[in-house]
């Protein structure tokens, strides 16, 4: 690359984190019902309630990294963090990051910093898991990404991001254990209590 393109890339991803931060500014100042979540995936926003079953399934991979890493882990749940792309300020369902991660100069927690992200599918938001957020997470290299699908009671296990996509793709039956000790997660995920919607 040459220094105007570098300058470009910078002026195109600091005009793109502003457009996030006036599009969050304006959706918390809605009457957002509690319980739903917001996203923006592509420049399009997204609400989605959090169901009973949704909710299960995460709280089952927070403690397993809890399990795992103790308590003072830095795993969230629905926090925003801006991935590459076109405006994709996502809340991911289970973000994990390392320990040496630091916000931004504009409080926000780095997609540079993230070791593993988990999303739980729901029907309206489904396509956007398997689709442009599955390509923004490649795309930032995140080492491990798993769409945990309860109408399908299957997990996808994606690892080894390249040129913008997953090289590896496993599948797995909710009740068979994911064993993630050869990646950064360093754990086994047992689903067998995952439920099914």
């Amino acid at each position: 690359m040459t220094v105007l393109e570098d300058r470009i890339e910078m002026a195109d991803a600091d005009a793109n984190t502003k457009r996030l931060d006036e599009w969050f500014e304006r959706l918390e100042r809605m009457p957002v019902p509690e319980g739903f979540r917001v996203e923006i995936v592509g420049g399009n926003v997204f609400m989605t309630p959090q169901r009973d079953i949704h909710w299960e399934i995460i709280r089952r991979f927070l403690w397993a990294v809890e399990d795992r890493f103790g308590r003072n882990v830095r795993v969230f749940t629905d926090v925003r963090i801006d991935f590459p792309g076109y405006q994709n300020g996502f809340c991911p369902d289970i973000a994990m990051l390392k320990d040496s991660a630091k916000k931004d100069d504009k409080g926000h927690w780095r997609y540079q910093d993230v070791k593993f992200v988990a999303e739980v599918i729901s029907k309206g938001t489904g396509p956007n898991d398997y689709g442009p957020k599955k390509i923004a997470y490649a795309e930032a290299e995140v080492p491990v990404y798993i769409v945990a699908d309860p109408y399908v009671g299957r997990c996808y296990v994606y690892t080894d991001p390249q040129d913008g996509d997953y090289e590896k793709r496993e599948a797995f039956d909710f009740g068979t254990d994911i064993d993630l000790t050869g990646t950064v997660v360093d754990l086994t995920l047992k689903t067998d209590d995952f439920p099914r919607d």
